[in-house]
């Protein structure tokens, strides 16, 4: 039995893949927006507890990592939550999982949601400041931030995965992918010990792609990371 948090689990993937977790008998931490998105799911009782707050807000982002704190040092957490139209793209797709991550207990597993999407990203990290990034270039960072993090800490692997374009409201009714086939890596990844490559993969559907070449090299992600710490003034230790 695992203790896992995954973020952004009110709905679609998040909760799909709290669910399942959950199913499979591991004790589950759900976070959400505020409590009415948590509730109007009706799976209070799966859940070993729940963590709430605003990612596109940097103070609550703090305030999750506080909440976190108070479960101890997670096996597993998979940092789901994401929007694709806002102007807070870039901080709840990249910010937030950095400064969770950056704040946190480092816990046996890490796995952020990365989309195909990714490839078309910008690699210039000046639009991280500015407000100006698109979702494209959230997502490239997020991957070139997993893959940084896969051999930075003895005891912890880390992961990105592409989930397809699946029918959930982000992803919207005509989407052709299969919608469990959309989280059943992450859970995959985030309890079973026979994965390989054990660290720095970039996943679809269980099997590993080649990212996005910024996403690999090793310039590009020291330069996302130092840029990450200096717009939050959260280090990475």
């Amino acid at each position: 039995m695992a203790l896992i948090l995954v973020t952004g689990a009110a709905g679609g993937l998040g909760h799909n893949t709290a669910r399942a977790l959950a199913d499979d008998g591991h004790e589950v931490v759900v976070h959400g927006r505020n409590r009415a998105r948590l509730t109007d799911a009706g799976d209070d009782a799966r859940w070993k507890g729940a963590i709430l707050g605003d990612l596109s807000d940097l103070d609550e982002i703090h305030d999750v990592a506080r909440q976190a704190s108070e479960y101890g040092r997670f096996d597993a957490v998979i940092h789901n939550a994401g929007v694709m139209r806002s102007p807070a793209v870039a901080t709840v797709n990249t910010i937030a999982p950095y400064v969770l991550t950056a704040l946190m207990d480092k816990p046996g597993r890490l796995i952020y949601l990365s989309s195909s999407m990714h490839r078309t990203g910008s690699t210039d990290l000046g639009r991280l400041a500015s407000g100006t990034a698109s979702y494209d270039d959230s997502k490239l960072w997020v991957t070139a931030l997993a893959l940084a993090l896969a051999s930075r800490w003895e005891g912890t692997s880390s992961h990105a995965v592409d989930p397809g374009w699946v029918p959930t409201r982000m992803g919207g009714p005509a989407a052709p992918d299969d919608l469990t086939a959309g989280h059943r890596t992450q859970t995959w990844l985030a309890t079973h010990h026979d994965v390989t490559p054990r660290t720095g993969g970039y996943w679809h559907h269980r099997q590993t792609q080649e990212p996005h070449p910024a996403a690999q090299d090793e310039r590009f992600q020291a330069g996302l990371v130092r840029a990450l710490e200096n717009h939050t003034g959260v280090q990475l230790g």
